[in-house]
């Protein structure tokens, strides 16, 4: 009599071995068993962004010793080097024109681009991205605390190091208070019954809202004001003359300029009026002084016909290095434009520029009717095949499949492409130019996403193969790099004369983060029947990171209102100093030296004693 075989909970794990376990487990395997390994593990295909790195190492590289590795690594720095090459060069050539040009078309001000468009951008595509992959992150909150800490203390404390500026007092001490309010709200929806319900995270969506409407308000009645300012020196200039009617227009005229420079975002030009030399120093330093730019200056050209040089424009357009800038450069400096060659291509058949510092404003006739149409149908289908892929297949397996969404965008724009082809002429840039700072908004965002991602992956590969903590490396290494085009555009808007614009953003994206990123992962986890439990939440690091993220921004509200909101290079030097202290805990804690911070139930008794 045979018998028959009844599968248990271990069999039906097995056969979802492959598509459950972790890619990364292959370095625990021998050397000529992990191209197999690597080949059949679903994680190994949807857990990379751009290049297979671990495919690349055991298959293709066929690393077959530690030494091998290293070079492997190695040989990956060299793309590591591109990668931030190419975000820093988007961030200066195109994301700071079209961010200039939408603020101004918007009618914001500095402060509130920061806290809109500037923390929009830099977090809503990796909020996307970690909403895909949300079946395969944890500790949700260590690491949004982690990238907030890195965003207000380090890079904040960048912008004041890099340049002095004076902050706008009462926005800064309303945001600042908005985002404690915020982390002690999340800490709190999680510390209580330690999860997280949908009517918490309605509630975090709200103060979010409430925060947005509260500085869009802000805006409404300083233009109220200048208004009623205005309104009454014109009045005051009509009446005679008499020492105390020019008392008063001296000092309405001060007023009114103090406040028109918080009405409306200037285009200011990149360089400065007394540039000077950027060395180390705690010492704090004349700021510099950037000038107004004239928009309708630049828009004139000396062709007379409607296409005259119309195909000599485009060639002229893909010159990767002026003769100027290479001329005046040494040997460093021309290995570097040398290397940026092959992305300023790139950058240009792809993102059309919209720069008022160029000549006719950066428009080129025929590469501009091309990018209407290129521009948006290359970022859907690599959008799609990158972000919304299937797990069972490499993301370039996906483009034909994907390439019919691009195509549908075609059905609009060809022939608007067209049409502004025949509207418009080579001679200035047409009315309606600005537009165009949308697409490039849109393509710069999303190059300098796919590079911080790529890296991210890359040092996320780095970290399991010399056998470092998940934990660690996930809320100190992947945050920074995460980071890093937040860090590429806001000192960059810090550097062309953005300051207030570039702090702003130092807050209002961490809040944003925190309210909404935060929450919207562990509710679409709540939405798919996870369990959300506080440690899986915070790990070993939350609850240093958040001790460290409250005390920080305290010590931020304190060193503000005592300096008289002037920033500093001392207190640049003293924020970044904090996310210092924070790595050294988190070594510490790492390398087991000093316990996690986390809440620990006491036994009481251990304490009892017999009389």
């Amino acid at each position: 009599m045979t018998t028959v075989y009844q599968e248990n909970d271990l069999d039906k794990e097995f056969e979802n071995f492959w598509s459950k376990v972790n890619c990364y487990s292959v370095i625990r395997f021998p050397y000529d068993q992990r191209c197999d390994f690597v080949r059949r593990a679903n994680s190994c295909i949807y857990g990379t962004n751009f290049v297979p790195y671990i495919h690349l190492m055991a298959c293709s590289f066929k690393c077959r010793n530690r030494f091998e590795e290293h070079v492997f690594v190695g040989l990956f720095m060299i793309l590591c080097y591109v990668l931030l090459l190419c975000a820093g060069h988007v961030a200066d050539v195109y994301y700071s024109p079209a961010l200039k040009v939408i603020s101004r078309v918007l009618h914001m001000n500095d402060h509130l681009a920061g806290v809109t468009i500037m923390a929009l951008c830099n977090t809503i595509p990796d909020l996307l991205y970690q909403i895909t992959i949300v079946n395969d992150r944890e500790c949700v909150f260590a690491n949004d605390i982690g990238t907030a800490l890195f965003v207000v203390m380090f890079i904040g404390g960048l912008v004041c190091y890099v340049t002095t500026f004076e902050m706008h007092a009462f926005n800064t001490v309303r945001d600042l208070l908005f985002l404690i309010f915020g982390s002690l709200l999340l800490e709190l929806s999680l510390y209580t019954d330690r999860t997280i319900n949908y009517h918490e995270i309605i509630g975090m969506i709200l103060v979010y809202v409430a925060y947005l409407i509260v500085n869009v308000l802000d805006l409404i009645m300083i233009k109220y004001t200048l208004k009623l300012l205005r309104r009454e020196l014109l009045e005051l200039n009509e009446m005679p003359d008499s020492p105390e009617h020019l008392a008063k227009i001296k000092s309405l005229t001060g007023e009114i300029n103090k406040l028109s420079k918080e009405e409306r975002v200037q285009i200011l030009k990149r360089r400065t009026t007394n540039p000077r030399q950027q060395n180390f120093t705690f010492m704090t330093q004349v700021p510099n002084e950037h000038e107004q730019l004239e928009i309708e200056q630049k828009r004139d050209s000396r062709y007379v016909d409607m296409n005259r040089g119309l195909f000599k424009e485009f060639i002229l357009a893909f010159k990767p290095i002026k003769f100027e800038v290479w001329r005046n450069a040494g040997i460093i400096e021309r290995i570097f434009l040398v290397t940026r060659v092959p992305v300023v291509i790139i950058c240009t058949i792809y993102i059309p520029l919209v720069d008022y510092e160029e000549p006719k404003n950066g428009w080129s006739k025929l590469l501009n009717c091309i990018q209407i149409w290129l521009s948006p149908a290359v970022t859907i289908i690599l959008g799609k095949s990158l972000i919304f892929r299937s797990k069972e297949r490499m993301w370039y397996a996906s483009i034909p499949q994907n390439a019919v969404y691009g195509l549908y965008s075609l059905v609009l724009t060809v022939p608007l492409s067209i049409f502004i082809f025949c509207q418009s002429d080579t001679r200035s840039p047409p009315k309606y130019h600005w537009i165009f700072s949308i697409l490039n908004l849109m393509g710069s965002v999303f190059l300098i996403f796919q590079c911080t991602t790529e890296l991210s992956v890359m040092f996320e590969m780095i970290g399991y193969l010399y056998g470092i903590s998940d934990q660690f490396m996930s809320t100190t290494v992947i945050t920074a790099t995460n980071c890093l085009g937040d860090l590429a555009t806001i000192v960059t808007m810090a550097l062309q004369g953005y300051e207030k614009m570039a702090y702003a953003a130092t807050i209002g994206g961490p809040l944003l983060v925190v309210l909404l990123h935060c929450g919207s992962v562990m509710g679409v986890k709540t939405a798919l029947g996870q369990h959300i439990t506080w440690y899986a939440m915070v790990g070993n690091y939350g609850g240093i990171l958040f001790v460290l993220f409250t005390l920080s921004l305290a010590m931020t509200l304190l060193w503000a209102c005592l300096l008289n909101f002037h920033a500093r290079r001392s207190v640049g030097i003293f924020s970044m100093s904090i996310y210092g202290l924070y790595i050294i805990f988190a070594i510490l804690i790492n390398m087991g030296i000093i316990s996690p911070y986390e809440h620990q139930v006491v036994n009481d008794e251990i304490y009892k004693y017999e009389v």
